[in-house]
């Protein structure tokens, strides 16, 4: 029998690290499907559940998870109830979620509620907002945890879940860095029309529990940027809470200097950042592809609060002026030696070589909270 595994994909994001993996699992002999939802149907982030439906020999189901301005617990509730009508109708062998968003929230609900395995990856990280909440919901209620890091297994079990059930992979989306994109950096620049050679990435997108000071602190980061007179390609935020005062802080920055996108297809976004002189924002790429690839990066407010491990990521408030002039002044077009700390970009061989394992598959579903130390 052929066992059956669903994807649940919410963002462009959440997709390059689940890609790999179920590349890896549809070339072993799984019958993989993704559930695309959330960002993925909205054209205004460039309507990215194109780039899933390139990905050959997988299925694809789309579903509709929101209208602009619906707050986070409304799309949880659409999630869920779209979700669950898939699952309960095609049953999967294994429902395989990623990360901290709202829709990984709802798959790992629907998988809880209705004795579905499920497989948590990237459990165990900390950023310090509500999004690390999703993520430790999403660990309690998962059967199998995929993490990046020694550490973050450690903090899984913590949170209760037996050792047997954690699986140290690296960070699945440091699988496509590492070897080549496949396109050159003269095909990026035609495709997403960028007219200068020398360049840094800025992607800045809203933290939920500060929407109320996203605008300020995106004229605050945006405007250092624009006097430092350099060129950046900047790729738009997210559609989370606060996402329009970053969108208008936007809007003003000069074009000649600025190129704004909506989203990048994953391996010219590879190709984009290897040949970055800098990265800066609150993207997770910030504190894992970039330190990978040895490109300097500044994180900037408290979205990835303690996930930096490397010395080439450093960090400061949107209005640190000072900060981010140094930044620029100091790592601009500096390369530093990889960082591994998140794996060496072998995550999709070691995420089937579990799948192989009958004890995988033989885990009850029933949980029991097991203690630390």
């Amino acid at each position: 029998m052929t066992r059956s595994l669903l994807f649940l994909t919410g963002t462009r994001a959440d997709f390059g690290k689940l890609e790999p993996l179920a590349a890896a699992a549809r070339d072993a002999g799984y019958r993989v499907t993704f559930f695309v939802t959330g960002m993925h149907m909205m054209e205004r982030y460039g309507l990215t559940k194109l780039e899933v439906h390139r990905m050959p020999g997988v299925g694809v189901h789309e579903f509709l998870n929101q209208r602009a301005g619906d707050g986070q617990d409304v799309v949880l509730a659409k999630t869920v109830m779209g979700f669950s009508d898939y699952v309960m109708e095609n049953r999967p062998d294994l429902i395989v979620i990623h990360g901290d968003r709202i829709e990984a929230l709802a798959g790992a609900l629907v998988a809880a509620t209705n004795y579905v395995p499920s497989a948590h990856i990237e459990g165990g990280e900390v950023s310090g907002t509500i999004d690390e909440v999703f993520r430790h919901c999403n660990t309690k209620l998962a059967t199998h945890h995929f993490v990046s890091s020694e550490q973050a297994g450690r903090r899984v079990m913590v949170l209760g879940e037996p050792e047997s059930s954690i699986h140290v992979i690296g960070s699945p989306e440091l699988d496509f860095h590492a070897g080549p994109s496949g396109v050159t950096l003269d095909e990026v620049r035609k495709r997403y029309a960028i007219d200068f050679a020398d360049y840094g990435i800025a992607v800045f997108h809203p933290v939920t529990s500060e929407q109320g000071t996203m605008g300020q602190q995106a004229q605050d980061l945006f405007g250092a940027l624009e006097r430092a007179k350099r060129n950046f390609v900047v790729i738009a935020p997210n559609n989370d809470p606060g996402s329009e005062a970053i969108f208008s802080a936007l809007s003003t920055l000069p074009k000649d200097r600025f190129r704004l996108i909506p989203s990048m297809r994953f391996a010219h976004f590879s190709e984009l950042m290897k040949n970055a002189a800098c990265m800066i924002g609150n993207s997770s790429a910030g504190v894992r592809e970039a330190p990978f690839l040895g490109i300097p990066s500044l994180d900037i407010g408290t979205r990835q609060t303690n996930r930096a491990q490397a010395s080439s990521v450093h960090s400061c408030a949107a209005n640190d002026v000072t900060a981010i002039d140094a930044f620029l002044g100091q790592e601009w077009g500096r390369r530093h030696p990889p960082h591994t700390g998140f794996g060496e970009g072998r995550a999709a061989d070691r995420f089937v070589d579990t799948l192989r394992q009958e004890e995988f598959w033989a885990r009850g579903l029933q949980k029991a909270f097991h203690d630390f130390g």
